[in-house]
């Protein structure tokens, strides 16, 4: 029966935007990478134009800032995880050395060879890690100030034991143990003829792939994201918050032991300070990659890209004969503009207008 002429028509029921299609633009902008990838584009543009040596885009120029990317996007990849679970580790850079320690007193001190010592130093990361994440879990305090305990609390081990066993702040003599050719091969090795690219990059990129995986299609990847968006709407639903956030923590601290080892073997020895501030660095690799300081947004491609920027303004800020002490102030700016580009595009994602 049809409406009588002039009668109101009732409204078309409006279309539900979660099954809304949406452009290929729309869908780009609510990527995590997408403000990394931009500046990224930047960042190599810029220093490209400024290199005074011609060297930056060529063969050993990659080689060199990829080399100094790896070193930190290894550890902002599982960094960029926990952040994405919520929480924060201030001990991944204190771990580098810790770790390198570790395995140079089992091979100098205990006189094992190389592979022992590397298997027992990530058992001692994992141990580290576990109780970062169950004092986390356990005492309901911020990860911020458990994790900036154990950083102080490594670094006066580090520091005492070190001088107490060697009478230095140093320990050396990796290069004479027993296995020492293979471990450096495949960690701390080299490939492309004179290019000189590190093994440190292909485990980063294997790292990032892994990652990845695990985020998009792994069952953990979406309790990673569960609980770093809503703890207790997440246990609601059967999340084991606690394992994944124990897990979390294991993973960032044996990332940073895989540095540590592959920066030992690469120097054949360890300096106690060694890594001490890096945290910070892994810290603003995720962040400028798309992670939310409030956790539940991210991924471990943009942390990568995050890296990656690091790397080339480290370099890049050398090559174009510029005091590297402007690092630091490159650092501060890049991580400014990346919450800011991540604060908005978490609100285009959640559709605000703000």
């Amino acid at each position: 029966m049809s409406a009588a002429p002039g009668a109101p028509t009732a409204p078309e029921p409006a279309l539900d935007e979660r099954v809304a299609s949406r452009g290929v633009l729309d869908r780009l902008a609510r990527r995590p990478e997408l403000g990394a990838l931009l500046g990224a584009l930047a960042v190599l543009v810029l220093f490209t134009a400024v290199d005074t040596t011609g060297s930056f885009l060529s063969l050993s120029g990659v080689a060199r800032w990829t080399d100094s990317a790896a070193s930190i996007g290894i550890v902002a990849v599982f960094v960029a995880l926990l952040m994405i679970g919520g929480e924060f580790d201030l001990s991944a850079g204190v771990m580098v050395g810790s770790t390198g320690l570790v395995m140079g007193m089992l091979v100098t001190q205990v006189n094992l060879s190389i592979w022992p010592a590397i298997v027992l130093t990530f058992v001692f990361a994992a141990g580290v890690g576990a109780l970062n994440g169950w004092l986390v879990v356990t005492t309901r305090l911020p990860s911020f100030i458990v994790t900036l305990a154990m950083f102080f609390s490594l670094q006066g081990i580090n520091l005492g034991l070190t001088k107490l066993v060697t009478g230095t702040v140093r320990v050396s003599g990796l290069g004479q143990a027993t296995g020492f050719d293979s471990a450096s091969a495949v960690f701390a090795g080299t490939f492309g003829g004179g290019y000189q690219f590190r093994m440190s990059l292909v485990w980063w990129l294997l790292f990032t792939v892994l990652a990845t995986w695990v985020l998009t299609r792994v069952r953990f990847g979406s309790w990673v994201q569960a609980v770093g968006g809503d703890q207790v709407a997440a246990r609601n639903v059967g999340v084991p918050v606690t394992s994944t956030k124990i897990t979390l923590f294991m993973g960032t601290s044996m990332a940073a032991a895989f540095v540590g080892v592959t920066t030992a073997l690469r120097l054949e020895s360890v300096q106690a300070g060694q890594g001490v501030g890096e945290e910070f660095t892994f810290i603003i690799a995720a962040v400028v990659g798309g992670c939310l300081l409030t956790g539940g947004f991210g991924s471990a491609v943009g942390a990568s890209i995050g890296a990656s920027i690091i790397g080339m303004a480290f370099i890049g800020i050398a090559y174009a004969g510029w005091n590297t002490d402007w690092s630091f102030l490159f650092l501060g700016l890049i991580l400014f503009l990346a919450v800011m580009v991540n604060t908005l595009i978490s609100r285009r994602v959640a559709g605000g207008t703000k």
